[in-house]
């Protein structure tokens, strides 16, 4: 495995990586082992979140997340750092997430907030505690109102990330400009702020946020890289790609995540549009408006 033990080492463009499905239904593995070869090479990723939403973890079992986790870190462990997404609403399962992800060799593990059952803040915090306390592993908490149907409240944030040492960096997905701002003022130094949405990435870099956990980088990593690395020197040049990458990232959301960008990357010969219910494919009239948009950004350039 590698050798990445910290978020330092988790570096600044991160992809919650899709899950390739075989015609059966089945996980693709070896599809795997080209997504993530992929995200590490021609997109430039500096690390990969595995079994995320965007991998469709609510259909996965539990064998089958942690057979991608141990094929994606055969494949890039060495290479770049991989975070395992351990968070359910269930403490207990998410615990022994934690735990085998571990023992299997992740660098690090992301928690979102617990969805369905819906805890106060005092619920969120010991949810967060017990687990950032069952492993020795960064833990990522990931705040994402919209899908989750609760906040991360800043004050909560900041509670676990002056007691838990290892609670080392938040996926910001709440789509709240003002919170964002709160976070990046009130957290310990070292903790690390990242975009949880691919469209405010420069938003929340010009907040103090330090990178981005990204959909739209399966098809424009390079380009997005290029746009964070570009920021501090050089912010209008930063904006003007971020206003020509919209449409790509608009078209990466037109239909429910992951099927437009699993649709996307299989165009490329990469992995498999295939989807678990209750997502479906894409109809042929969105297949041709995600076609449409591709087409026309395929020579952009950061």
């Amino acid at each position: 495995m590698g050798s990445f033990s910290g978020p330092k080492d988790w570096g600044r463009l991160l992809t919650a990586m899709l899950t390739p499905f075989a015609s059966d239904g089945s996980v693709d593995l070896k599809g795997v082992r080209q997504v993530a070869r992929h995200l590490v090479g021609p997109m430039r990723n500096d690390g990969i979140v595995v079994c995320g939403t965007t991998g469709e973890s609510p259909t996965l079992s539990h064998d089958e997340k942690l057979a991608i986790l141990d094929a994606t870190l055969d494949e890039v462990g060495g290479e770049v750092a991989i975070v395992f997404g351990a968070g359910t609403y269930d403490t207990r399962e998410s615990i022994e997430y934690a735990k085998a992800a571990e023992r299997a060799g992740a660098h690090g593990v992301m928690a979102v907030n617990p969805y369905y059952n819906k805890p106060g803040q005092e619920g969120l915090y010991a949810h967060f505690s017990a687990i950032a306390e069952s492993t020795s592993l960064p833990v990522m908490l990931y705040n994402i109102q919209p899908r989750s149907s609760i906040n991360l409240e800043t004050a909560t944030l900041k509670r676990l990330a002056e007691e838990h040492p290892n609670v080392a960096a938040v996926k910001e997905a709440s789509g709240n400009a003002g919170q964002i701002a709160e976070v990046c003022a009130t957290v310990p130094k070292g903790f690390r702020v990242y975009s949880g949405d691919d469209a405010l990435t420069l938003p929340v870099l010009s907040l103090g946020g330090h990178g981005l956990v990204s959909v739209a980088a399966h098809i424009i990593g390079d380009r997005l890289k290029a746009m964070i690395e570009t920021f501090p020197s050089d912010p209008a040049r930063a904006a003007a790609a971020a206003r020509e990458l919209n449409p790509v990232i608009r078209a990466v959301f037109s239909a429910p995540s992951p099927v437009p960008v699993k649709y996307a990357l299989a165009r490329q010969g990469i992995g498999s549009p295939a989807v678990r219910l209750p997502l479906v494919e894409l109809s042929p009239e969105q297949r041709r408006h995600v076609d449409a948009v591709l087409a026309s950004k395929a020579a952009v350039e950061v």
